[in-house]
């Protein structure tokens, strides 16, 4: 037999070369503190990278050999004047699948092209057949994922995870710029896609593991997706669903993240008993994972519970644990998910306790805070707490300061679709209209009208 021009098939190495520069400039810092310090970088300079600890792993363990354009960006920011062979990594040309391709080829300019997982989605495109590769072509085209060509890898199953977990990435950073509305039906065809990815079997029990996991989370996307732009029977549907798939596979992990958003749609669907015990099964779940950030997330959902039950010294104690289990700091067992979890969504979210309490006032500190903390790039947050701040400005007698809240919302959802958000300023405004002789609110109040007229 002739030898083929092609180079052979390098897609299961023989034996990874650890990359000791990239950890040389990691030191004495953690990887999960290590990838804390690259998702900081990335937001000093406009980027969106899901890095956590496992990424940190598999870059030093030579599994990752070169990264993709963003990663490279964020890189090159946080190690100024050294080149990514300083870094420890190989030249794009030198690895397959990796030609020299711009970032501009991407299917959508906002988010570069993703050439680390490369043959993992041309494999998840072509190694199911007929109907359901179709479907997969449709279902993550939307996402930024561009339509390959034919691709011999030799197993598909875990390409697929690959392709599984990119659409999470994908849709997470898109909701977080955008908002769920215009995402929502978006999303079904990789959920579907993934399930059925899922149930035609793979033959090994780590792809298996990583597929269960990947579509029990993008479940939970999905679900997300329905819960903000007001689908509540959806969300509870896709929310039991990744409950399902992670009691089946005995993943605690995906379980404490489902009780997690099930309290939380709870409280938002007027349910606040159920949210208080959604938010203590996910406690029970989590206490063995080892994430105080977590654990601490879990306390503010079992507060949100209290908040809408009236009961003030119960929402006040788990308050108070939530505080003290986030001034623990990050560690190694953060879930990835977890990455918008930080100071600004602490304060928000005790601003809504405090708002369901009545305590206007109070709240309006807490949403001011959250405001004043959150990182602009992320825009659908960014509304969300002024949105916050607007009511309750509104409800605590400072219609002035209400309304100019309530145009600089206006303003953000310009970029943004998110029902909840729009929700909660049609209830700003329905309070506000007392107060529609003031210079002030009555613009707030014209400009919110012309923007529903316009929707």
């Amino acid at each position: 037999m002739t030898s083929s021009p092609i180079a052979p098939d390098t897609s299961t190495p023989q034996s990874p070369r650890p990359n000791l520069a990239f950890r040389e400039l990691r030191g004495q810092r953690s990887p999960g503190e290590f990838a804390a310090a690259v998702r900081r970088a990335a937001r000093e300079i406009g980027e969106r990278v899901s890095c956590d600890a496992r990424y940190i792993g598999r870059v030093e363990a030579g599994e990752i050999r070169c990264p993709n354009y963003a990663y490279e960006r964020v890189f090159l920011h946080m190690f100024p004047g050294r080149t990514l062979a300083d870094l420890g990594f190989a030249p794009r040309s030198a690895v397959r699948g990796r030609g020299a391709r711009p970032a501009s080829a991407s299917a959508d300019p906002q988010y570069p092209y993703d050439e680390e997982s490369d043959v993992r989605r041309r494999a998840f495109m072509t190694g199911m057949t007929g109907s359901t590769a179709t479907v997969a072509v449709a279902a993550l085209a939307p996402f930024g994922v561009p339509t390959l060509p034919a691709d011999l890898d030799r197993h598909p199953a875990r390409a697929g995870v690959g392709a599984v977990e990119e659409a999470i990435r994908r849709i997470r950073l898109l909701d977080d710029r955008h908002g769920a509305d215009g995402l929502y039906r978006r999303a079904s065809a990789p959920l579907r896609t993934a399930f059925e990815l899922l149930d035609a079997g793979t033959g090994r029990r780590e792809v298996t593991e990583r597929l269960q996991a990947g579509a029990g989370e993008l479940a939970i996307s999905v679900g997300w997706l329905a819960h903000d732009s007001g689908r509540f029977d959806d969300a509870r549907s896709h929310y039991a669903e990744a409950l399902a798939t992670a009691r089946m596979a005995g993943d605690e992990a995906l379980e404490a993240h489902a009780f997690c958003n099930t309290a939380f749609l709870a409280r938002d669907a007027g349910r606040p008993r159920e949210a208080v015990r959604a938010a203590q099964a996910a406690a029970r779940v989590a206490s063995r994972l080892g994430s105080p950030r977590l654990l601490s997330l879990l306390a503010l959902r079992e507060a949100g519970g209290w908040a809408g039950l009236g009961d003030q010294p119960s929402c006040e104690r788990s308050l108070a644990r939530a505080q003290a289990l986030f001034a623990q700091g990050v560690s190694d067992a953060d879930p990835e998910w977890m990455s918008f979890y930080g100071e600004a969504e602490l304060e928000g979210l005790e601003a809504q306790c405090w708002s369901a309490l009545g305590g206007w006032d109070r709240a309006s500190v807490h949403a001011r805070r959250a405001v004043a903390l959150q990182d602009p790039h992320f825009t659908r947050n960014m509304a969300l707490y002024t949105a916050e701040l607007a009511d309750d400005l509104a409800r605590a007698g400072h219609p002035d300061e209400s309304a100019s809240a309530g145009l600089r919302t206006l303003n953000l959802l310009q970029d943004v679709r998110s029902s909840r958000i729009e929700g909660m300023l049609a209830a700003t405004a329905r309070v506000l209209l007392p107060h529609r002789r003031a210079p002030g609110v009555s613009t707030f109040l014209d400009t919110h009208a012309l923007s529903r007229r316009s929707a």
